[in-house]
């Protein structure tokens, strides 16, 4: 099938919000930091904020409903783009740059023994050492091993490639925050029936402690993706296309079924708002399912999508 794309034709950003709430009762755990806990602040209005859940984190979550980690693959509408898997000495699964934090500049792939991808990167970006950085060539490159790396970006901080200067912002962002936040503070105590008062430093004894978690009327998941970034890599329309649909099924398919966010944060969708352009909306995430397929294998004359696999020794 064909998807209808036309809204958003001459349109800078597509910007999303969805309506969130706990998928039970009412309380839900947020993202904590080092040394500051749940990030809370206040909005420019004096209204009590809380995040949820960090861009960097939306970026990870977004691209684990891509992977089958059982199948070690694309799960199955997203077969045939490129990828680099990573096997350990004994050629197991190890990692791959869909799951990698950083992607291709994942340590596990560009700092082991195997140069594969680190010599292919430095051929084929070498007329990138001076000067100002093509970036329509990098994103070509980008294309053909690292697709996923054109959406959620990638910094190549190697100063043999091009100086450390090869990087690409974030086409596809997100973030989830809760309005009029308050805390919910329970606690509990771990028992210990056999040793109550034993050296709780060796994990022995009771040991009761306080837990906070947070109830909001209002929890939202927002969501960015930047056209005019996508329009920039001077793809054909068949590959911008291509790139504009993963991004799409990126977001519906968090928003179906990556909602754990974790133990104790467990929410589901109730809408979905097409903020910008007006008149866009979101498809189904069967009809994202059924036309992948075909524009993978549109996109992939001048793609040229490949799957590369590294062996990680130390």
């Amino acid at each position: 099938m064909s998807l209808d794309l036309s809204k958003l034709t001459n349109a800078p950003r597509l910007l999303l919000r969805a309506k969130l709430k706990p998928l039970q009762g009412t309380r839900f755990q947020p993202t904590g930091f080092p040394e500051i806990g749940a990030a809370q602040y206040d909005g420019p209005d004096g209204t009590p904020m809380l995040l949820v859940e960090s861009a960097q984190s939306m970026a990870n979550r977004m691209e684990a409903v891509c992977w089958d980690k059982v199948a070690d693959n694309w799960v199955e509408p997203l077969k045939g783009l490129s990828v680099i898997k990573v096997n350990d000495k004994d050629g197991r699964p190890l990692t791959n740059s869909v799951l990698e934090a950083h992607r291709i500049n994942s340590p596990y792939i560009l700092e082991g023994q195997d140069k594969t991808v680190f010599d292919k990167l430095k051929n084929e970006l070498a007329d990138t050492e001076e000067g100002i950085v093509d970036l329509r060539k990098l994103s070509k490159v980008l294309l053909g091993v690292d697709v996923n790396a054109l959406l959620h970006g990638v910094f190549l901080a190697k100063k043999e490639l091009a100086g450390g200067r090869l990087r690409l912002p974030r086409a596809l962002s997100a973030f989830v925050e809760a309005s009029n936040s308050n805390i919910a503070a329970s606690g509990g105590v771990k028992n210990d029936s056999v040793n109550p008062s034993g050296d709780t430093s060796k994990g022995f004894g009771n040991v009761p402690f306080a837990r906070d978690e947070f109830v909001s009327p209002e929890i939202h998941a927002y969501f960015n993706l930047d056209l005019a970034q996508l329009r920039g890599y001077g793809f054909s329309d068949p590959v911008y296309k291509l790139l504009t649909v993963l991004a799409l099924y990126k977001i519906r398919a968090f928003l179906e079924q990556g909602l754990r966010l974790r133990t104790a944060c467990d929410l589901e969708c109730e809408n979905v708002e097409v903020h910008r352009p007006q008149g866009f909306e979101l498809p189904t995430l069967a009809d994202l399912e059924q036309t992948l397929p075909d524009l993978i294998k549109a996109a992939s004359a001048e793609a040229q999508f490949t799957q590369t696999t590294v062996t990680y020794r130390k």
